[in-house]
């Protein structure tokens, strides 16, 4: 029988993976927001983020889970900028 892992450990691991999901996006919006050049970047992909962090958030929610949350907030926030860039540059 296996131990049950340390409960702190799992939401450490949790908050290190939302810190690297989060981090993925700032490069890009700050790129974005300096040479305000968003041709490349597809308004498709960022619309598909946009919904899979709500569903996300709806999920983080529902569960209860913190990491989930805030990986989701800060990834919805940055894709809302994206957007904004993309329709108004």
């Amino acid at each position: 029988m296996s131990k049950p892992m340390n409960p702190k450990l799992v939401e450490y691991i949790g908050y290190f993976g939302s810190l690297l999901s989060c981090i993925t996006f700032i490069p890009q919006v700050y790129l974005s927001w300096k040479s305000h050049s968003v041709g490349d970047l597809s308004l498709l992909m960022i619309l598909i983020v946009i919904t899979s962090t709500l569903v996300w958030l709806t999920y983080a929610y529902l569960i209860k889970s913190k990491p989930v949350l805030v990986a989701n907030t800060v990834v919805f926030i940055l894709s809302l900028m994206l957007l904004y860039f993309k329709l108004t540059f």
